[in-house]
């Protein structure tokens, strides 16, 4: 539904030049809101930032933060700005500390300066760690396994006690794994290290790789290779706005699992690839990575009856819209 209040709800993206973000940001425009983006570019994008006030900063400059709540009336904050490489997070725990947790500190610390209370974080389902059950719900334990899922369950634990003792409200999405392109062909996704599967495989027909590995074909699943919960990411920027307009709206603080409940596998991953492009995967099978879970599923009713949460993207429109984005990437 389109925002249709007179003067626009001003909302701060950190991390809009990103994939998510990016995605985020362009719904935001499309229905109404007046959005500031401010990213440092470190892996995102100017070309992904269309027609929005684009500020480049870090959110770790104090300075820099405080300019742009001191000349605006900002109404909430969304916040896209973490490092999200798990193998790095376990090479180099510090940065992802001081980038996922301590920045978002700093983050929160000018909100609360200026009184903006409103906060959508973007988490994850890796703070789940190796699954007990599947489909994983919010209730599950959160026991995660590398730095950068712990980075993220120290910020939701941090913003547990900011909304007690601050009465900061906010919505923590817990994304499983995003994927797909914007329909419009101008925003994708493009990371400087690529380490998602769909786009993996799509650039080796491109030619862009010689070929993709699947790791582990001998796991507990029907097929024997892992099994994930692919959701469009157009999906999730509709999910992120339905979170804001809750929070707006006078909702209470939440922690909400982002998925579409479906989970599938590598292989199907790659036979999806093949049908929508026509062409032949060259896929090299090798052993296991350690530390990957056989099956990472979302239950997501708690995302449909509090966010009237719906994916209408299924696979092969993930595919669809990835590979169009892969062979006519504008960044």
């Amino acid at each position: 539904m389109k925002n249709k209040q007179q003067t626009p709800k001003t909302i701060l993206v950190v991390g809009g030049a990103g994939y998510i973000g990016s995605h985020v940001v362009c719904d935001l425009n499309e229905n109404g809101y007046y959005v500031i983006v401010y990213d440092n570019l470190s892996e995102g994008h100017k070309e992904a930032v269309c027609g929005n006030d684009f500020v480049c900063g870090d959110i770790n400059d104090s300075s820099a933060l405080n300019e742009i709540f001191e000349n605006h009336k900002i109404d909430a904050v969304m916040h896209f700005s973490a490092y999200a490489y798990v193998g790095e997070s376990v090479q180099n725990p510090e940065k992802y500390y001081k980038n996922n947790t301590a920045a978002t500190i700093n983050l929160l610390s000018a909100m609360l300066k200026y009184n903006v209370k409103n906060f959508i974080f973007s988490s994850t389902c890796a703070t789940y760690g190796i699954p007990i059950y599947t489909p994983i719900d919010e209730q599950h334990p959160q026991n995660p396994i590398n730095p950068y899922g712990a980075s993220k369950v120290m910020v939701e634990r941090i913003l547990s006690d900011y909304g007690k003792a601050y009465n900061l409200k906010y919505i923590a999405l817990r994304y499983f794994n995003a994927a797909g392109a914007h329909p419009n062909g101008n925003i994708g996704e493009s990371h400087k290290i690529e380490t998602h599967l769909i786009p993996l495989v799509l650039k080796t027909l491109t030619k862009e790789k010689d070929s993709i590995h699947i790791f582990g074909t001998d796991y507990e699943t029907p097929d024997g290779t892992c099994i994930r919960d692919y959701i469009h990411v157009c999906d999730l920027a509709v999910a992120h706005r339905n979170a804001l307009e809750m929070l707006l709206s006078g909702g209470e603080s939440k922690y909400i699992n982002l998925g579409t409940g479906i989970g599938i596998s590598v292989k199907e991953i790659i036979q999806a690839c093949e049908k929508v492009t026509g062409m032949k995967v060259p896929a090299i099978f090798a052993d296991r990575r350690p530390g990957d879970p056989p099956a990472l599923v979302a239950s997501n009713n708690y995302a449909k009856e509090i966010l009237n949460f719906n994916p209408k993207y299924n696979i092969y429109d993930i595919v669809e819209t990835a590979w169009v984005w892969e062979k006519n990437k504008k960044y």
